[in-house]
């Protein structure tokens, strides 16, 4: 049994098999904390194999991990269907609506066509099946990585990426299936690698704080922390909150979401450290290439030289991909993430 988080390390469930939870969260209900996400178990280069469904754990200390299965399947019959393998589903994050009884999974999807949407599956039960409602690109607009906010008083936002533009924040309606219309616009950058992506909401201290990285795919990249008073704005950047991240790159790994710690002050920052086959290479700069390839003025040449590192060292197995849980720190009232070989939980409450 695991008595600490050892992050980057293997993460064995009870079974003894690695967690597959990828782009994860975590929901507590009645004294047990579900973690979920993309199951990658069968991404295995060259298998054009994006996804296995959405699974599932169950934890009582947040340390040890149940297998309670894939609560979300993949579509094995339909080429067409959202939850195809070969669709590109990322990030899952769910809701509990009162009002229904149902808990409602969002899942971003891009399709082969490289067009970005997303698909909202309703289950009675936490553990599933969950069923495809419908699909939607919300407000109308391309939508890219996301995370799920709900207030305490029942309202819910979606915050995705527009998809290499900017940061958009959309009110849900009362069943959390879907976007009232009502939107609003922040953080516009020109091109990738700058674009935000990855959001990741946290609520402190009567203010709303988002987690972002930048967009380089599954290559890391600098993260940035914001900070507004309310969901749509205006959102102030703090900027890094990595410490001492030597080669700045949010410890190799990008922030999926941030889980508060019930009947405590902490909260911590989940994250994927996506390629564990090129963590000791010393001559990845995702930053630059990025901005090299997306620039409109850079020269043909260079665009092709970028767009062959970053194709090199992106074909990894994702299925090997670990976890970088560390916990949410405070300085000069900022929220900032420190490395931690091991840490407990109760060294920060």
């Amino acid at each position: 049994m695991y008595q600490a988080f050892y992050p980057g390390q293997v993460w064995l469930d009870t079974n003894g098999n690695p967690i597959q939870a990828h782009g994860g969260s975590i929901f507590h209900e009645n004294g047990t904390y579900y973690w979920y996400g993309e199951n990658k178990e069968k991404t295995l280069p060259g298998s054009s194999i994006w996804h296995w469904g959405v699974r599932m754990y169950s934890s009582k200390d947040l340390y040890n991990w149940q297998d309670e299965g894939i609560i979300c399947k993949p579509n094995l019959d339909d080429p067409t269907s959202p939850l195809h393998p070969s669709s590109y589903m990322d990030r899952p994050h769910m809701l509990y609506c009162k009002e229904t009884g149902l808990y409602v999974l969002w899942m971003k999807i891009m399709g082969k066509d490289e067009i970005q949407f997303m698909t909202v599956a309703t289950s009675a039960k936490i553990t599933g099946p969950f069923e495809i409602l419908h699909t939607l690109r919300p407000c109308g607009l391309s939508s890219g990585d996301f995370d799920l906010v709900l207030e305490e008083n029942g309202h819910a936002y979606i915050v995705f990426e527009q998809v290499h533009s900017d940061l958009v924040v959309a009110d849900l309606t009362p069943d959390y299936t879907d976007v009232t219309g009502h939107y609003s616009i922040h953080m516009p950058r020109p091109y990738p690698p700058f674009v935000r992506e990855a959001p990741a909401h946290f609520y402190h201290d009567n203010k709303h704080y988002l987690f972002t990285s930048g967009t380089t795919g599954y290559l890391p990249n600098p993260s940035e922390v914001a900070v507004a008073s309310s969901m749509h704005g205006p959102w102030e950047t703090l900027g890094d909150p990595h410490q001492n991240d030597a080669r700045h790159n949010s410890f190799f790994s990008q922030i999926t979401s941030v889980f508060a710690v019930p009947d405590t002050s902490l909260y911590i920052a989940l994250a994927d450290r996506w390629l564990i086959d090129i963590l000791d290479r010393t001559d990845i700069d995702a930053q630059s290439w990025f901005a090299t390839l997306f620039n409109q003025e850079t020269p043909e040449e260079q665009k092709e030289e970028a767009k062959r590192k970053i194709e090199t060292a992106s074909v990894q197995n994702t299925s090997l991909a670990r976890y970088v849980w560390l916990p949410v720190e405070w300085q000069d009232g900022k929220p900032i993430l420190r490395w931690y070989d091991s840490w407990k939980i109760e060294d920060f409450i």
